[in-house]
């Protein structure tokens, strides 16, 4: 087996664990983006309009910012592990209850209950993941979180595409008791399971075992996942963990109301959802229909593009430890802004009003092209990136608070976006697209300034970066 250098660890093991954790990242990815497969038929069954539609769409966002928001707190109170089965159960019942709903509202609220686990999934995977891994491997194991949203995401398109072709095509045909769409909402119930499962077998993290005082298990666990001078890590943990008690979002006070660190965490978060990515996986089956492509090819289209995703991720596993984090933010911000400013360009030769629009078969082509484009240099960078730098960027002593702030930052602009895009698309779809190429283009410039480079540090360094 793999090991670590000099630390006799096998990094097999290690990304076992990692693995497992990620699990919540499968899901966080499934949840969000089942929903793409489900947008129209939503929308026939109960007889809305598109401010209804995109309300339903984002109300998971809604659950998500406070999923996060509280998950931090949670962590360092039960934590890491409970954490993760708390949300597994919420997965599980949020996907019961979007399958079975009586009223397009049932059907919000199960999906905020969802949106709660999706939160607290996105905090706590990132956070455990890099609370185990050793510093040189913690870019890439990290990683596993964005290539489990990924494969949620493709699993739910796959999902989609074949239970449509099950049901003669459509989301609104019928398997058995339930129609198409209620079977894509209601299988999640499957992998939230196994969540729960896998919870049940990898260690607790160590800096929280160091933190509630439970240093022998911590001692245990470090020469499991790190191997070497365990009783000094433990020391050094301790060391920056400071102050014997839990963070509050008040230690996070700094001279511009926040510590900058924090301000730069919640920037990240915030740009990562501004250029428009999720507009591709809530809504790019009604969006390529929208501009005349079938039904059944347009969720074939949105597996497509879920596939390019996971090709974007493994690029960016195999370079974040080895060319650094800042360099692939720069990247992907250039290449997102040329690719969305070539898809605007594209959908602006849409002809016809209504449910006759049509795209020439030379721009449907272009904007395939271009949005597959998009997604690739998202999925390098900023996809990866993003969780890489949130897990591992803050002091340790204001990790869990940090977090959770940054990433309810990352729902709020999710929610916003996600809103906005159905009555934006319907005013103007190029202009639309325009608005996130100059969120891309901010990017770029938000990184050349802001960003600091982690690779290779370890956590308990990190005190350099928060400006105090």
């Amino acid at each position: 087996m793999a090991e670590a250098p000099g630390s006799g660890v096998s990094i097999a093991h290690v990304v076992m664990i990692a693995a497992a954790a990620a699990m919540g990242g499968f899901l966080f990815g499934y949840d969000s983006a089942v929903i793409n497969g489900a947008v129209s038929a939503i929308q026939e069954t109960f007889q809305v309009g598109p401010t209804v539609t995109g309300f339903t769409v984002a109300a998971a966002l809604i659950g998500s910012a406070v999923g996060a928001a509280i998950a931090g707190a949670l962590a360092d109170r039960i934590g890491r592990i409970r954490v993760m089965q708390v949300a597994a159960v919420l997965f599980a019942a949020s996907a019961v209850g979007s399958a079975l709903p009586f009223t397009v509202w049932d059907l919000a609220w199960w999906r905020v209950v969802g949106g709660v686990a999706i939160g607290i999934a996105s905090v706590i995977a990132p956070t455990y993941i890099a609370e185990v891994s050793p510093p040189a491997f913690r870019g890439r194991l990290a990683s596993l979180q964005q290539l489990a949203i990924v494969l949620g995401i493709a699993t739910s398109q796959l999902v989609n595409y074949g239970l449509a072709a099950m049901a003669d095509g459509s989301a609104l045909g019928r398997i058995g008791p339930l129609q198409a769409w209620q079977w894509m909402l209601g299988i999640e119930v499957l992998p939230a399971l196994l969540y729960f499962v896998l919870s049940l077998v990898i260690p607790e993290s160590p800096r929280h075992l160091v933190r509630i005082g439970r240093d022998e298990q911590a001692r245990r666990v470090l020469a499991e996942v790190e191997g070497g001078d365990v009783a000094g890590r433990v020391h050094e943990i301790r060391r920056a963990l400071g102050r014997e008690r839990r963070p509050h979002l008040r230690d996070l006070r700094g001279r511009y109301g926040l510590l900058g660190i924090v301000w730069i965490g919640m920037a990240l978060s915030a740009f990562q959802q501004l250029v428009g990515i999720n507009v591709i996986f809530y809504y790019s089956a009604s969006l390529w229909q929208s501009v005349g492509i079938a039904e059944t090819d347009s969720l074939l289209l949105s597996l497509f593009t879920s596939v390019v995703n996971i090709i974007g991720t493994f690029v960016a596993i195999g370079l974040v430890d080895r060319v650094g984090r800042r360099p692939l933010l720069l990247v992907g911000s250039a290449g997102m802004a040329v690719a969305l400013a070539v898809t605007a360009f594209a959908f602006n030769h849409a002809r016809g009003s209504g449910e006759n629009v049509v795209l020439p078969p030379e721009w449907a082509l272009t904007a395939l092209a271009s949005a597959s484009t998009f997604v690739l240099f998202f999925a390098l960078s900023w996809g990866v990136v993003t969780w890489v730098l949130l897990g591992e960027m803050f002091p340790l002593r204001i990790r869990a608070a940090a977090m959770a702030v940054a990433t309810a930052t990352q729902w709020i602009a999710n929610w916003l976006v996600t809103i906005t895009f159905p009555p934006l698309s319907d005013w103007n779809l190029p202009a639309t697209y325009l608005v996130y190429t100059t969120f891309a283009l901010l990017s770029f410039v938000f990184v050349l300034r802001f960003i600091p480079e982690t690779k290779g540090r370890t956590l308990e360094s990190m005190d350099e970066l928060a400006g105090r």
